[in-house]
């Protein structure tokens, strides 16, 4: 293990009571690396089809479970509230005990909650799969990354992150536009019942594949003084008070909150939404929201090579979500029956949504090694706090019933307003003293020079 990784000290028994310590063990980077990474990614790929598909599938659940635009916009923002709290304590649940069994555990609430969220008959059981769904999908995202941080060099942790990403976006790009064809094919109920399905061969893949890296004897020995007499619970709390402590965690938390959780709220209800009520099929709003997650897959790597580029992380950020304000501005009150002038604004509310990745630079370059996974998971968490209240808030200030164009632009406001206020957070970041260590790789978090706070 790297001395980059000194930080990421695992417990080494299996669910199964065997030692991984008895398994053999690949090199960081090596074929099982890749293996294991894949895995997560697939994992991360499919509950944001899941999540991202609540847009397309949210009309039908309106309409079979009799219910308002109001309480599905309420049902969203409290997957996304769920999701923030349990994100909070992820991160470091993986800073003390890894992968295994973590992440086969968040496999299996993410495949319940996909059959619960196919059952839904009324608003009570829309909430449990949503509330199940959180549960699970909490460990994804963060996991995936903490998957690349761990099992490749300490140099690729930006890297693999941003890869996560942009295989998320585009496969919510490919999901949202396949979803809404698949359901002139079969009912919504069947669709969901099959990403339940897939979930239970994922979970099968996680338990006999994925893994911790083996700890040396001298971190295995440090990690035990280290935790000795000290419980989970109080561990959590106090890794989660030295980030919050740290001024630039909690500023990039802001404007990452605000660039993810506004591209949150139009990829995954208020883009289809607003484009059919511009006109558009229902077909062509799910393509158009689709092109937004595109845009994501480019920016999300993307931003932080421009970041390395311009030798500043504060910078590209200001400039990101002020151009973000102006596109998802564009996007709600630009004109009506354009399509060519959509697409090109969805495409831009996405691209500049690619600007949230920052956060998680700066952030991991912000704290001590072991401290990665929770800065990271605070970050994620503010991301779908920010995107559940710009999910809620409109719900409530829509009309009943089948809201019109200048409803959906009387309600939406407040998306630029959260993005301008993100600038203003990132305007009070501190840019890394010259003399810091360059990252070897776009947006390398963990061999950057620990900020002083």
């Amino acid at each position: 293990m790297s001395t980059g990784h000194a930080g990421y000290v695992h417990a080494t028994t299996t669910m199964f009571g065997k030692s991984d310590k008895d398994r053999p063990h690949d090199r960081l980077g090596g074929p099982e690396a890749w293996t294991i990474w894949v895995l997560a990614t697939v994992f991360v790929v499919w509950l944001f089809a899941i999540q991202t598909g609540y847009g397309i599938v949210s009309p039908d659940i309106q309409h079979d479970a009799s219910l308002s635009i109001g309480q599905v916009s309420l049902a969203a923002s409290i997957y996304t509230w769920a999701f923030a709290i349990c994100q909070f304590f992820s991160g470091s649940l993986l800073d003390r005990y890894g992968t295994r069994p973590l992440l086969a555990i968040a496999v299996a609430f993410v495949t319940a909650g996909a059959f619960l969220y196919s059952a839904t008959t009324n608003f009570g059981t829309l909430v449990a799969a949503q509330i199940v769904l959180a549960i699970g999908s909490s460990f994804g995202f963060v996991g995936a990354g903490y998957v690349g941080g761990t099992w490749f060099a300490a140099a690729k942790y930006g890297l693999m992150f941003g890869m996560v990403q942009m295989f998320a976006s585009l496969g919510s790009a490919v999901g949202q536009p396949a979803i809404s064809a698949l359901l002139h094919a079969m009912s919504w109920q069947q669709l969901l019942a099959g990403f339940g399905a897939f979930g239970v061969l994922l979970l099968v893949a996680f338990v006999f594949i994925v893994r911790n890296p083996v700890s040396t004897p001298e971190q295995v020995a440090a990690a035990k003084a280290e935790h000795a007499g000290r419980n989970v619970f109080a561990e959590i709390v106090h890794d989660l008070g030295q980030c919050f402590a740290n001024r630039q965690v909690v500023l990039s938390a802001l404007f990452a909150g605000a660039s993810f959780g506004t591209m949150l709220a139009v990829g995954v209800l208020w883009g289809p939404r607003v484009q059919e009520a511009r006109g558009a099929s229902a077909g062509l709003a799910a393509v158009l929201s689709a092109l937004a997650w595109l845009g994501l897959a480019f920016g999300a790597p993307l931003v932080n090579v421009i970041s390395n580029r311009w030798h500043s992380r504060k910078w590209p950020a200001v400039y990101g979500m002020v151009l973000q304000a102006v596109a998802v501005a564009l996007f709600i009150y630009g004109p009506a029956n354009s399509q060519g002038v959509s697409v090109v604004i969805m495409f831009a509310v996405g691209l500049l949504a690619g600007t949230h990745m920052l956060g998680f630079t700066i952030a991991g370059e912000s704290v001590p090694p072991n401290l990665i996974g929770s800065a990271s998971a605070i970050v994620n968490g503010f991301c779908f706090i920010v995107g559940g209240v710009l999910e809620a808030v409109p719900g409530r200030l829509l009309p009943s019933g089948s809201p019109n164009l200048s409803d959906y632009r009387g309600a939406l406001w407040i998306m630029p307003l959260v993005l301008l206020i993100g600038a203003v957070c990132a305007l009070g970041l501190r840019e890394r003293s010259r003399g810091a260590a360059a990252p070897d790789d776009a947006g390398t978090a963990a061999v950057a020079q620990t900020v002083a706070e």
